[in-house]
């Protein structure tokens, strides 16, 4: 049977018979390649996410700047408290920025807690290439 006009549906494009080949019917392989792409995806992310919290989500891990004070034009002094289990250590990620916003210092400090001791607080003088503005701490973790 060919095709009419009587026979195809309205709106749909009337093409010459023989002319642009066969037609293919809609196969699942476009459906098979989106799901494979969409499950690779979310693994990436998923490995992404999972590499992430453990550089910067660990709750046993919290620290805050208390001050910062002694600014000169050389060197800043900043107060913080982390939080750490019970008796363990932190290494954490001071730095210090310009007015710019432009890091003028950054150091790594390890704290220690005594056996009963959560909270620890700690003071840390940054040596720096310009007078800073701020003082921070950017993450505290477990020592390796």
């Amino acid at each position: 049977m060919t095709e009419t006009h009587a026979t195809i549906p309205a709106g749909a494009p009337v093409f010459p018979p023989g002319r642009y080949g066969r037609r293919r019917a809609p196969g699942r392989r476009r459906t098979v390649l989106v799901v494979l792409v969409a499950v690779a995806m979310a693994a990436v992310l998923s490995l992404v996410a999972v590499r992430q919290y453990q550089l910067y989500g660990d709750p046993n891990y919290d620290a805050e700047v208390i001050t910062y004070t002694g600014i000169t034009d050389t060197q800043i002094v900043v107060d913080f408290r982390v939080t750490v289990p019970a008796g363990g250590s932190a290494l954490c990620v001071l730095r210090a920025r310009d007015q710019a916003g432009a890091e003028v210092a950054r150091e790594e400090v390890t704290v220690t807690a005594g056996p009963d001791e959560r909270h620890l607080t700690s003071r840390h003088r940054l040596t720096t290439t310009g007078r800073p503005f701020i003082g921070e701490v950017l993450r505290c973790r477990a020592p390796d």
